[in-house]
């Protein structure tokens, strides 16, 4: 960011909501089509992960991207278990 933006930025983080001129921005009424996340991204870390060759094969036979899916099919796994988890019943 320019150092003039981030200027303004801070000088915004310091007014009140009140202060700040909203009235040429068109109040959103229908969220129905809003998606959550659409512009935040995960932080990725590298790291170094031995999988077994068919399973790279199976990812790399869809070409360029494997390494994404193989992050989105980790992700679904870990958000099944997840939702799994919340509705299993508590042991006590």
């Amino acid at each position: 960011m320019s150092p003039e933006l981030q200027a303004e930025i801070k000088a915004l983080e310091k007014m009140s909501d009140d202060d700040i001129d909203t009235s040429d921005i068109p109040e959103a009424l229908d969220w129905s089509d809003a998606v959550r996340g659409k512009f935040v991204r995960p932080v990725k870390r590298q790291i170094t992960l031995r999988l077994d060759a068919d399973l790279i094969d199976y990812f790399e036979k869809e070409g360029k991207g494997y390494q994404t899916r193989i992050n989105a099919a980790l992700r679904e796994w870990v958000t099944s278990q997840q939702k799994r988890k919340k509705t299993e019943p508590a042991l006590s």
